[in-house]
């Protein structure tokens, strides 16, 4: 199978349909945001997403797309369960409801500024991170860790870690309501048993930020945003119970395939039909999973306001708490204008973006859309957005700028002196684990956030609404 590139303009690419491929691909990036590192297969991943059965409209890239696991991270893909539509763990990949939550204070940058080095030596000391075990919850044996896979951000909330307007501004209201502990395996449960309130490693961080630049002054001031303004932003997933789930359900539908009569051109890939015994047991884990991290992600950000208050005096107001790694049974109307009446949505390294007016936001967001958060890497900006009605991409957008180095090509072109001298000379206070896991991250190994959201903005996957600069960041 070739990929035929087709330029749509200078903003987007089709991916023409070859081979076993049943729909296009669509690129939604301009040239110099596409892949173009040696021997990537990100753009031959989005023409293998293309073949998988009952997928409809276009297997889609965002414009922050690399090379990822089955599925390009930045992919999205729709599959129409009631014609055969497959569910595949590749298409979540293995960290199940890696999101961003985004917290606002009660305190504008240089009321903050002389208190900083105070509140980032507080949360240094006192959010864990890293590989490995270690969280701020110490959960009562399997019996309360399967509580929490049932009840996710709810159940963090009714113990006493947060408040119920949290609640109002998560994704499904804090919890997948069809999750099914009893579909997550032995050693996922182990892997996740320690690791409740914790970061983990690799891009994930904890980053005090100030409002730098306001685009959309009445969906900043609906989302409680202003110029100056500090903000907190929390980028984590489900730990190691996420990737073990993952792992386990990919061997499960690679055993099964066959049976159904699915060929796949990569086996990264393996999928069953959404509603099959294998179908439905990954879809209960997911769930289950990303519960995990909604609570991973509560626990994070009711500890971040106590050391907000102690340092400050300041409290810490949640905007939004939102995935970007999921699929989703929603209802959407087809390209061809045909209303399907169940889809699966797979994104994965991607946003979801509801346009205002959907029934799904709460009342005080309806009239303005869902926040879509944009991290960017240490020392460059991050973006709220927000979603559009004009989304093609099932209301799907970018998730971040997009990494183009693998983490050997950042330690051989720069190291952990050179990172720290650039970082403090930005001035942004930096409190990690390790400068060598720091390295991994430096803005030169992704891309250019500011241009991925604009070809985000070009391509209608949501509205820009406000920049984010940091001031300190916790890394694992």
């Amino acid at each position: 199978m070739d990929i035929r590139l087709v330029a749509e303009g200078p903003w987007r690419f089709r991916i023409e349909r070859d081979g076993a491929m049943r729909v296009p691909g669509l690129v939604l990036a301009p040239r110099e945001l596409l892949p173009d590192e040696p021997g990537d297969q990100a753009l031959r991943q989005v023409a293998d997403v293309a073949t998988l059965p009952g997928i409809v409209r276009a297997s889609y890239a965002m414009p922050d797309i690399h090379w990822g696991y089955g599925f390009p991270i930045g992919g999205v893909a729709a599959t129409d369960v009631v014609h055969g539509g497959v569910v595949s763990p590749g298409g979540v990949g293995f960290d199940i409801s890696c999101g961003v939550r985004l917290l606002t204070a009660h305190v504008d940058r240089a009321a903050l500024l002389p208190h900083l080095a105070a509140l980032m030596d507080r949360l240094d000391g006192l959010i864990p991170r890293g590989l490995g075990r270690g969280g701020l919850w110490d959960l009562a044996g399997r019996a309360e860790l399967r509580e929490v896979l049932r009840g996710g951000a709810r159940y963090a909330v009714e113990r006493g870690h947060g408040v119920p307007r949290d609640l109002e501004r998560c994704e499904d209201g804090g919890a997948v309501g069809d999750a099914d502990a009893a579909q997550v395996g032995e050693r996922a449960l182990e892997r996740g048993a320690g690791q409740v309130g914790s970061l983990g490693s690799a891009n994930h961080f904890l980053e005090v930020q100030a409002v730098d630049t306001v685009y959309d002054e009445t969906c900043a001031r609906a989302f409680g945003l202003r110029p100056g303004l500090v903000c907190v932003m929390i980028h984590c997933g489900s730990r190691g119970l996420g990737h073990q789930i993952c792992a386990d359900h990919v061997r499960a539908m690679d055993r099964v395939m066959r049976r159904y009569g699915i060929e796949v051109p990569d086996p990264q890939l393996a999928c069953a039909p959404v509603d099959s015994v294998e179908g439905r047991a990954y879809l209960g884990a997911m769930a289950a999973a990303a519960n995990f991290a909604r609570a991973n992600r509560q626990l994070l950000a009711d500890a971040a306001r106590g050391a907000f208050q102690k340092a400050t005096g300041s409290g810490l107001d949640l905007l939004y708490d939102v995935s970007h790694n999921l699929a989703k049974l929603e209802r959407h109307t087809g390209g061809d204008g045909v209303a399907r009446p169940l889809l699966c949505v797979h994104r994965k390294g991607a946003t979801r973006a509801l346009p205002p007016g959907h029934p799904d936001l709460p009342d005080a967001l309806r009239p303005f859309g869902q926040p879509v958060f944009v991290p960017g890497t240490m020392g460059t900006a991050s973006y709220v957005m927000t979603g559009s009605t004009a989304n093609r991409a099932f209301d799907s957008c970018c998730h971040g700028a997009g990494r183009v180095w693998s983490r050997h090509r950042a330690h051989r072109e720069t190291s952990p002196r050179q990172v720290r001298r650039e970082l403090v000379g930005a001035g942004v206070a930096v409190r990690p684990t390790s400068w060598r896991s720091v390295v991994e991250e430096v803005p030169e190994a992704y891309k250019d956030v500011d241009a991925v959201v604009r070809a985000s903005e070009h391509n209608d996957l949501g509205r820009l609404v406000a920049r984010l600069v940091p001031l300190g960041v916790l890394k694992g």
